[in-house]
């Protein structure tokens, strides 16, 4: 056999995969290789690549024909502005806008820098850059997609584009629509153009549209007057016009001048302003507002609470609502805020006399009511006249609100099942130390030692009893006994912003150095009165616009504490009005339970209360009307002192019976924590504080000696009043108090006779019994029947820290 091979005949593949080479095929070619197993899931490059430049195709193909199809559109309606129409919940005209107040200026009136400034703030590269920039574009839409917050990536081109040509609404159609005009125009116009049709049609707040009516709405002059500071200020408000109005929110300034410090410095870095001009600009404050004469009384005030929000539950935003064409439905009824307005009227204003005390000049009064049941907002008194006062008192976040905090940090206690620093649960019977200016005990972030009104101590006191004399060393106490920051975490759940100004988790948290506005307070208390369920309050039943309605948040209400925590604090509020601070708001007619305060030197005094069907909250404050600044009300109203068991409690109670009238009356229907019925539990006996001074049997440096039949000198029940350690006339309850030179346990530093005190008391205004005469009160100076006039409050000078108990 040959050793040649045989025609048709292949040598065998070595791997035995081998096959000959079909019929008609190509000499010495390879068979194509099917893809098997997981390669078949994925593409060739080939189908990639296909697939890349068949999208390029249609992208391309899509702009081209956007860009032919899409023409520049004539001026919205903008310049001629639809009324946006504000109703009572009945329906009933409350109000309605439709003022535009624009003046169209040249960019050339507008100074350099301030047009710099508006450039350093919405785009730095717009000289430099096209009218589109897709990276913005690409960032803006990653932060919205993971939950950063909805950001514009919009040049200034693209903002005028919306402004002049579209309007705000967020959709895609009017996104493409942007996307394209952009473009075109900014191949059809000059840049100074665009940027001066950019000032003229922007929105700054206030109903100012443009450049030169923000100048004059804010700083009283035309645009070719503005500083550079002035000019960033208005640039920052661009960002978030209402926000940024430190007027008209007064605790947004500190954001405020965030924004402004990050304009002055974009000019920096952009060379447009020099270093040391940047460090020597300060801030300029705006002037107040002066509003549309249709916006007086509280008109102005309610449409301003309701565009707020509409723009924080994210509804509408403010420059969307400013084009107008809305048709909005409040929650407020008509009846109960003219009851309102006539409360503050007749037990406030109309006691105000700015020629006979200069003090009156500054009376100012805020209020809000919530049904509890619905958590919405019923009426709401913003001030005495929007046209006169821009800021709305009821919604502001600047003055503090005193002991009416008190309540949230005894519901923390109920709710955490918290106990005292030697074990006994926290009822409303727990007996506390309420000696003046005693440390607080459990607390490592340093000394500590709140001064109660007027400097006086109780001795042993139960939770119900310093919570009807808002006596301050109890509840700091308190708020160490239950953790602050477990307090702060009730008072938020109840209602209370997190964000709110000096809400510091600390022992002073319980006497309420935080600012919580009037409507933030009346949301807390309403959960209160609901038992503890928590719904976020409403202002807004509808709104639609061209007939289409939009959608509102839901009412998501959740159990906030337990219904026993917020009952049993209604309880110990109940004994306030019963006998306590609060007695005044009893003249309601109804059973009702509330809390008195009063803000550090006395700038605000507060009442918050509630009956089962309406929680309301009244503040009356302090405030200068040329300068805005907060101010003492001391001798206001021809009073040393204004507290919140006065006027206030007489407003809320005059506005509650008004609003209630024809409704049944009803009580309180409560469910207690274990043991809030049971005898008052004793304290294990406690080693002095430290810092105790041992002259004269003196507690921290306090008068024990010197007020007229005043008992200053207890400590849980006991006489402390030692000397070189010897204890002399330690009675359990005694008095240690000296009236008018008697020798009654110690004369003057120095050694008892026989070793004690007579009778365990004083005489010629003393206490009997180690106590004193109707149940706490004193004479001259003092109260009577623990509360006395003017809702438990001396006639007195204020304290001298400016700590207040009610």
């Amino acid at each position: 056999m040959s050793d040649e091979p045989q025609q048709g005949w292949a040598p065998r593949d070595p791997d035995g995969a081998g096959a000959p080479e079909p019929q008609g095929g190509k000499p010495g070619g390879k068979k194509k290789r099917k893809r098997t197993g997981w390669r078949r899931i994925f593409p060739t490059w080939r189908m990639v690549l296909g697939a890349f430049l068949l999208l390029c195709l249609l992208v391309g193909g899509g702009l081209v024909a956007g860009y032919l199809l899409v023409d520049i559109p004539p001026a919205n309606a903008a310049a001629t502005k639809q009324s946006n129409v504000y109703l009572y919940a009945d329906g009933s005209q409350l109000a309605r806008d439709g003022e535009v107040n624009r003046e169209n200026i040249p960019l050339s009136q507008v100074p350099k820098q301030v047009q710099e400034a508006v450039l350093a703030a919405e785009d730095r590269d717009f000289y430099s850059e096209s009218a589109i920039d897709p990276k913005a574009m690409l960032r803006a839409a990653w932060n919205t997609v993971t939950g950063k917050g909805k950001q514009s990536g919009s040049t200034i081109t693209q903002q005028f584009v919306k402004n002049y040509y579209l309007g705000q609404e967020q959709t895609v159609t009017r996104k493409v629509k942007e996307f394209f005009i952009a473009i075109k125009l900014d191949r059809q116009v000059s840049k100074s153009d665009i940027l001066s049709g950019y000032l003229n049609t922007s929105y700054f707040g206030r109903n100012a549209y443009g450049i030169q009516a923000a100048a004059h709405s804010y700083y009283d002059k035309d645009a070719e007057e503005l500083t550079t500071a002035e000019g960033a200020y208005l640039a920052t408000l661009l960002n978030s016009p209402n926000a940024y109005d430190v007027a008209a929110h007064p605790e947004n300034k500190s954001r405020a001048l965030g924004r402004w410090n990050y304009v002055l410095d974009g000019m920096v870095k952009e060379k447009w302003l020099s270093a040391s001009d940047r460090a020597a600009m300060k801030f300029v404050d705006p002037k107040p507002a002066k509003a549309p004469s249709g916006m007086s009384g509280q008109r102005g005030y309610l449409v301003k609470a309701v565009e707020d929000y509409l723009a924080e539950h994210k509804v509408v935003d403010a420059d969307t609502l400013a084009k107008g064409g809305y048709r909005i439905t409040t929650t407020i009824q008509k009846p109960k805020q003219d009851g309102f307005v006539k409360a503050v009227e007749d037990q406030l204003m109309s006691k105000v006399d700015k020629d006979a005390r200069k003090a009156d000049r500054n009376v100012r009064a805020g209020g809000a009511a919530i049904d509890p049941a619905t958590g919405k907002v019923i009426a709401m008194y913003g001030g005495i006249d929007y046209t006169k006062q821009y800021v709305n008192n009821a919604t502001r976040r600047d003055y503090q609100v005193g002991s009416t905090f008190k309540p949230f940090v005894f519901t923390s206690a109920v709710q955490n099942g918290s106990t005292t620093q030697d074990g006994r649960t926290i009822t409303p019977n727990t007996i506390y130390d309420g000696t003046n200016k005693r440390p607080v005990r459990g607390w490592d972030g340093g000394a500590y030692a709140p001064e109660n009104e007027d400097q006086r101590s109780y001795g042993n006191i139960t939770v119900r009893e310093a919570t009807d004399k808002s006596v301050n060393a109890v509840y700091a106490q308190m708020a160490v006994d239950v953790g602050s920051d477990k307090v702060k975490d009730t008072a938020v759940s109840l209602g209370i912003p997190a964000t709110t100004p000096d809400l510091t988790a600390s022992p002073s948290i319980a006497l309420g150095p935080s600012t919580a506005s009037v409507l933030d307070m009346t949301q807390a208390y309403a959960t209160l009165a609901n038992h503890g369920e928590h719904g976020t309050y409403s202002l807004v039943e509808e709104i639609s616009k061209d007939g289409e309605k939009l959608s509102l948040p839901g009412r998501d209400t959740k159990q906030a504490v337990t219904r026993e925590a917020a009952d049993t604090t209604t309880s110990i509020l109940q004994s306030v009005v019963d006998g306590g601070t609060g007695t005044a708001a009893q003249a309601a007619g109804r059973p009702a339970a509330g809390k008195t305060g009063t803000a550090e030197e006395d700038k605000a005094a507060w009442f918050a209360g509630y009956t089962p069907d309406l929680a309301t909250v009244v503040a009356v404050m302090g405030q200068d009307p040329d300068t805005a600044v907060q101010t003492p009300l001391y001798g206001a109203l021809g009073q040393p002192r204004i507290n919140g068991g006065a006027y206030p409690a007489r407003i809320w109670a005059q506005f509650t019976k008004a609003a209630l009238q024809g409704k049944p009356v009803q009580d309180f229907d409560l469910t207690l924590e274990p043991g809030a019925a049971e005898p008052p539990s004793l304290p294990s006996q406690e080693p002095p504080a430290t810092g105790e001074e041992e002259n004269g049997g003196t507690t921290e440096g306090q008068n024990q000696g010197q007020t007229e039949g005043q008992n200053q000198g207890q400590t849980q029940g006991q006489n402390q009043g030692q000397t070189q350690g010897q204890n002399q006339g330690r009675t359990e309850g005694q008095n240690q108090g000296q009236t008018q030179g008697q020798n009654q346990g110690q004369t003057q530093g120095g050694t008892t006779t026989d070793g004690g005190t007579t009778d365990g008391g004083t005489t010629d205004g003393g206490t009997t019994d180690g106590g004193t005469a109707d149940g706490g009160g004193t004479t001259d100076g003092g109260t009577t029947d623990g509360a006395g006039a003017d809702s438990g409050l001396t006639d007195g000078l204020p304290t001298r820290s400016g700590a207040r108990a009610d």
